[in-house]
């Protein structure tokens, strides 16, 4: 197996942190949350501290890229291959899980679809990461 770099890991789940940034701010932020029934004001503040829902956030993000990194050092793949882990991670894993989560949830499709394409993006970028940093 070879050598974890620790520099990857730590930069692969900020990558996976800025998506959902970007996500779940500019992009898909204001239509999250009226499909999970909050106003558009709502800053989430009132139930637990900002910084330890983000904090948490980029531990289990750092949890991900670990696992990744794993993947990556038990052989050298191919750049080709190396997108195909990463994207595939989040849509053959992650996607279901959070699918048959959501469907005992009964959540809204809609909340199903943008987080289905964040954990696809985000896993996307992780995976470049990796490919930049090879």
């Amino acid at each position: 197996m070879g050598q974890i770099d620790l520099l990857k890991i730590i930069l692969g789940a900020a990558a996976f942190f800025a998506v959902g940034m970007v996500w779940y701010g500019v992009l898909f932020g204001k239509v999250w949350k009226r499909a999970i029934g909050r106003s558009e004001e709502d800053d989430f503040s009132g139930e637990r501290p900002i910084w330890l829902v983000f904090g948490l956030t980029f531990a289990f993000a750092l949890l991900i890229s670990l696992t990744l990194a794993h993947q990556f050092a038990m052989s050298t793949p191919s750049v080709r291959a190396m997108m195909m882990i990463s994207v595939g991670y989040g849509l053959m894993l992650m996607v279901p899980a959070v699918g048959i989560r959501y469907l005992y949830l009964n959540a809204p499709w809609k909340v199903f679809a943008i987080d289905a394409g964040f954990f696809v993006t985000a896993m996307a970028a992780m995976g470049a990461v990796f490919v930049l940093m090879r």
